[in-house]
């Protein structure tokens, strides 16, 4: 590959990533819509999204870790990044809008930052990212419409999606410190983690005291997408932006899925978008941008928790 070929053949890529991260806002919308319990609809996907890095794993020869001590790690990964916060997300989707919702995750990278900087010891906080987080927090007030007070119809959902995006940080951190390194590649430690989430998940959702479900043919269909794609697939393909840009311009990502949920949601499924809603967004990516300058270490860079962490799903 020429190197003139190599500085822009990432960007089919990447543009791919955050359209299947984008649309999983609407394939969730479409499976609560249908009936489909959240914590059911986090179990397909976790399934689906498994089964696919296995087989990609197969495909590669890709050998798989044995290690108890690295299952024990990728079992806490797979509570804080997939089976808490995928059934926070879809619970919020019966509440707000893939708008709303697509808009409030965007708050990831800042919940990835504050929870690196409290217990990865090498990032330092700075004023600049200091001031990011403030701008970033401004921007979930002005989206939340907090002037309007907490009796708010959106209130149970948004704070749902926030408490995926605070554990999306907490899992990035730990992914960071305890389970990124090692000898072993990054779609098989992917491929652990799905793997406990959906045993978790299996054990808790009968729990729930809901029935396993399975909607009609294009919310079927969506659950599918859901798992093999947005939960599987897009990470095999977010690997190759990380290999070929770096993970600096791979965290970007998240700049660009707030964008097609809010298109999908308005074209796909009518819904409104606020004046609040789309200033707080412009707010919250402006503060993530902010926090991600050159005068300190950014997190897609200097925290490769958010590098490893591009392995999620919304």
């Amino acid at each position: 590959m020429t190197r003139q070929h190599r500085s822009v053949g990432w960007v089919p890529g990447f543009v791919a990533v955050s359209a299947i991260w984008g649309s999983s806002f609407t394939l969730i919308k479409l499976a609560v819509d249908a009936g489909v319990a959240p914590v059911w609809v986090a179990l397909w996907r976790c399934l689906f999204g498994a089964l696919t890095l296995w087989l990609v794993c197969l495909v590669q020869r890709t050998p798989m870790p044995r290690d108890p001590r690295l299952w024990g790690h990728a079992a806490v990964v797979a509570v804080l990044l997939n089976t808490v916060p995928f059934t926070l997300v879809a619970y919020a989707e019966t509440r707000v809008s893939t708008v709303l919702a697509g808009v409030l995750n965007a708050t990831t990278p800042l919940a990835t930052l504050v929870f690196v900087l409290l217990l990865v010891r090498q990032e330092r906080p700075t004023a600049r990212r200091v001031v990011g987080l403030l701008v970033g927090f401004a921007g979930v007030l002005v989206v939340l419409g907090a002037w309007q007070g907490a009796a708010s119809d959106l209130s149970p959902g948004s704070l749902a999606v926030l408490g995926a995006t605070t554990c999306y940080g907490a899992g990035f951190a730990y992914t960071r410190r305890f389970f990124s390194g090692g000898a072993h590649s990054a779609s098989a430690l992917c491929a652990v983690q799905m793997t406990c989430a959906t045993a978790q998940l299996v054990v808790v959702a009968p729990l729930t005291g809901t029935g396993p479900s399975w909607p009609g043919p294009l919310p079927a269909a969506g659950l599918v997408l859901l798992g093999a794609l947005a939960t599987g697939f897009a990470y095999v393909l977010n690997m190759r932006v990380i290999r070929v840009a770096g993970s600096t311009v791979a965290a970007t990502v998240t700049y660009l899925t707030p964008v097609w949920s809010t298109l999908l949601g308005a074209l796909l499924l009518h819904e409104p978008l606020g004046w609040h809603t789309a200033a707080g967004g412009l707010l919250v990516i402006a503060g993530v941008v902010f926090t991600q300058t050159r005068t300190g270490p950014r997190v897609g860079s200097a925290a490769p928790a958010a590098r490893d962490a591009l392995v999620r799903t919304d």
